[in-house]
This record gives structure tokens, sequence and C-alpha cells, in this order.
């Protein structure tokens, strides 16, 4: 939810924006300016024009701001000036972007601007499969295709409006409608095969084992299917086969024109200093960020935590926290918003932000000490039971939707609401990030006892296998250096 950093502090909207752009004050709760960006040299591609800084700070607040990393940005800028001088305009230079997301994304703007993901970084297993995704990135600018992309996102312009019944988009399932558009216009078949040729191109003239596209797609597919069944709402977290899909033609497109250039007596792979690069690069969810662990949202920055109800399936958006029950028939929205301090959250609650608000139903709570207001509205298909929680100076906003007024989603946003408390000094000291741990297999070692090590995640074989570019039955060697997560 970036509520530590990227919250929407305004009404319940779809913000369907321009390219990246977020939606709302997302900036309400920064306490630090984001840490300097990994760039190459100053890019004389880049124009710094207000829009593109604009653009860029859009970004930074939509993906958790910019991940500090001396050793991974030295790495990233050597590889990118390498790229850059066997490129068809070694004239050109690029800013590469680290941000801090776990999602496994990379992008690029017509400005030069170039970014990719801690989570991609991590799945990465060597510098020619991230050297694969920067000329990847790299090659969508030099061929102007960001630049159309950009114009047809431009056309497509839609308009913020406040959601009055949420029923009313039959693609978006209740309160998902809430998230930010926060996705890039996918690039077409025929740009995708274009920029695999040029990127496998310029990894190779830059003697990167051109193999790496093909190795790092496959593994992004892999990843991608380790995901299956569990779709997440937040854009921030569709991964780079969302807007670059990766068939199995594509695999084999980029593996011919490998082919072209393979010179195993010249391709360069950098396992090890890449590995060593990586080592302890926080993986997944940030916890200054708020985090989901099951059914339970914690925040320790901001000191507090909730449970949804069982059935839920909880995702930390830029926006708000999402919840929607197996089925789509119940979900929730938390998010915080501005309420003078002299103003009463009754009166809150009927101030218009929300239409068809049954005012008889308002009422005055107070929730674990804290001071709270409940109202219900109505849409066409949907129906509403509303709190505001005053926590500190904030207020917080639970909404829940319902097709049918039960008494079990009666019981269930009850239940909700109540379990928001403080957390423990203990719970926020053990709110640690999970980390990328690069370690050496001993004799004995198996993948299966090895994924046994392994914290915070789910399948963890599988995971294993998909992080250490492992195929299923392949099994680890002595003195191999391999990724697992700890916490």
């Amino acid at each position: 939810m970036g509520l530590g950093r990227s919250l929407l502090a305004a009404p319940v909207v779809l913000c369907a924006a321009l390219t990246l752009a977020a939606c709302g004050d997302m900036n309400r709760f920064q306490t630090a300016s984001h840490p300097p960006a990994s760039h190459a040299k100053p890019a004389r591609t880049a124009a710094h024009t207000p829009a593109a800084e604009r653009e860029h700070e859009r970004i930074l607040a939509s993906y958790g701001g910019a991940y500090d990393d001396p050793q991974l940005e030295a790495l990233i800028n050597k590889t990118v000036e390498r790229l850059v001088a066997a490129s068809e305009r070694p004239d050109l230079s690029y800013k590469v972007t680290i941000l801090n997301s776990g999602a496994v994304n990379a992008f690029a703007l017509p400005t030069g601007q170039l970014y990719v993901t801690r989570g991609l970084i991590a799945l990465a297993n060597d510098t020619s499969e991230l050297s694969s995704v920067l000329s990847h990135e790299m090659a969508h600018v030099l061929a102007k295709h960001a630049a159309i992309r950009e114009d047809q996102a431009r056309q497509a312009a839609l308009v913020t409006r406040v959601v009055t019944d949420m029923g009313t988009d039959p693609d978006l399932t209740a309160l998902a409608l809430a998230k930010s558009k926060l996705t890039l216009a996918s690039f077409s078949r025929a740009q995708e095969f274009e920029a695999d040729g040029i990127g496998v191109g310029i990894s190779a003239r830059a003697h990167f084992d051109p193999y790496g596209a093909a190795r790092f797609l496959t593994a992004m597919e892999r990843n991608a299917a380790l995901k299956a069944g569990k779709p997440s709402l937040d854009p921030r977290s569709q991964d780079f086969l969302s807007s670059h899909p990766a068939t199995p033609e594509r695999i084999q497109n980029a593996q011919a024109n490998a082919r072209q250039y393979s010179s195993p007596e010249k391709s360069q792979r950098d396992r090890e200093d890449y590995l060593a690069a990586i080592d302890n690069i926080v993986y997944g969810e940030d916890p200054s960020e708020g985090f989901v662990r099951g059914r339970r949202f914690l925040h320790p920055k901001l000191g507090f935590t909730f449970q949804a109800p069982e059935g839920f399936t909880l995702d930390n958006t830029a926006q708000a926290v999402i919840g929607v029950r197996e089925g789509g028939s119940q979900a929730m929205r938390f998010d915080v918003v501005r309420v003078p301090a002299e103003q009463k959250l009754t009166e809150y609650l009927n101030s218009g932000w929300m239409e068809n608000v049954d005012k008889a139903s308002t009422t005055e709570l107070t929730i674990n000490g804290f001071p709270a207001a409940s109202a219900t509205a109505k849409g066409d298909q949907w129906q509403f039971r509303v709190y505001a929680l005053r926590f500190g100076s904030d207020v917080y906003r639970f909404i829940f939707a319902t097709r049918h007024k039960t008494t079990e989603s009666e019981r269930n946003a009850r239940e909700t609401v109540a379990s928001f408390r403080r957390l423990t000094l203990e719970e926020i000291q053990a709110a640690r990030p999970l980390r990328i741990k690069v370690i050496t297999v001993q004799p004995g070692d198996t993948v299966e006892s090895l994924s046994h090590r392994m914290a915070g995640v789910d399948h963890p074989a599988e995971r294993f296998r998909v992080l250490n570019g492992l195929d299923p039955r392949a099994q680890v060697k002595v003195r191999d250096r391999v990724k697992i997560v700890v916490d």
C-alpha cells in the first residue's frame, strides 16, 4: 500500500492515468526523499523537462521509490556502459533506476530512462541475463517503440471519476476498481520480436552470453507460473510478461538470435560477480511500506495491523490494501483520508464523498479505544458497510462491499475492523524484510534440504529451483553458489 510512502489520501476514485501516472496525493506519508537512482553517464537522450521529471517521480511513488545499493548500482552502471558502447548509438546514454519493488519488471521511457525492479534483479542468475533485459529495453528506445507507445497511451487518456457504484464496471471486481491504472500500454508482437533481435545483438557484441535472453525469458515464465491462480490486484505487481509477453515461440526466437552470435570463448556470464552484487538484496515486499502476511496486514512504520476475514486474499497496492473474497462476492478496501481533527467522523461519513449513504445508519463507535464511526450505503449491484477510524492524527477507512447483505458479510466487516490494533514493540522489531542470501552448496546438500532453509515464501522447493535457474529434475552440486531467501 505504500501507506508509509505512497498512500492515496483522496476519495475513492478510479484513477486511469496516462502511462505510469499514479493518482491522488501519493506522497503524503513520505518521510524521506528517495535515495539517488542508479544511473550511467548523464543521459544525453533524457529530456530533463518538468514533464519528464513528474513522470519519473510518479514512477518512484508507484513502485516504492528507488532501491539504494551502491554495489548493485556499480554493477549495473558497468553493464550499461558496455551495452551502450556495443549499440548502434554509442553516443547515447541511459539513466537506469532500480525500483524498490519485489515485482519482476523492467520498462523504458522515450527519454532513455530505464527502470528495473529489484525483484527482477533477484530472479536473474548472472550479468548476461540482466544485460539481456537492459539491452531489450534499450532496443525499445532505439527503435522508437517507447515513443510510439507513449503516444498511444496519451491518445487513450481516461478520466478520473468518483466511484459511486462499484458494480458498474464488469471488468473489475468490486473494490479492485479503486486500483490505479499504472500499466504501460503493451508493445506489439512485432515490436517485441524486433527488440529481442536488437537486444541480443547488443549483448553479444558487448561480449555477454547471448543465450542469457532465452534463459531469463524461461525463468520469468516459470516465476509467473508460480503465481498462477493468485492474480494480483496491484498493477505494480504485474511482471515483465504482462507487457512483454513471452511465448515458446519467443524463447525459440531468442535462441535462434543467440546462435547467430555465439562465440563461447568470448561470451561472459559474469555469474560470480553478479551473485556477489545481489547477496543480501531485499526480496519481496519491503516491510517499511506495510506488508501482507496471509490474511494480516502490518505496517511497522505507522504501528498498526489488522486481519481480513477467512477466504479473503489481501493485496497491498499503491493506493490501498485491497481484499477480495474467493468467488468475488465480497470485497474490502483499507486506506487513509484527511479529516480535520475538529470534524466528527459521523459528519465525515455523511459529507458526500460517497453517494447514497444512509444517514440514519450512521453510528459513533469506539474500536479498541480508537474513535470510530460506521454507516451503510447502496449501489445498484453492491451494498456497502463503511467505517472511519481515527488513529493518531490520521483517519483510516474500511470499505466493505457485498453483492447481498448477509449476517456473514456484516460479521466479516465487524471482525475485520475489530482486529485493528497497535503493533507491539516486539512485532515492530520482528518485521524485517526477506533477503536473498548467496551460499555455497556443501556435501550432503540437496534441493530439498536447501529449500527447507527458505523463509517466508510459498512453494519453497519450486521457488528455489526458479530462483537458481534449475530445471525440475536438476540437482545442486557441491561448491555451487546458490540463492536462498532468508529473514
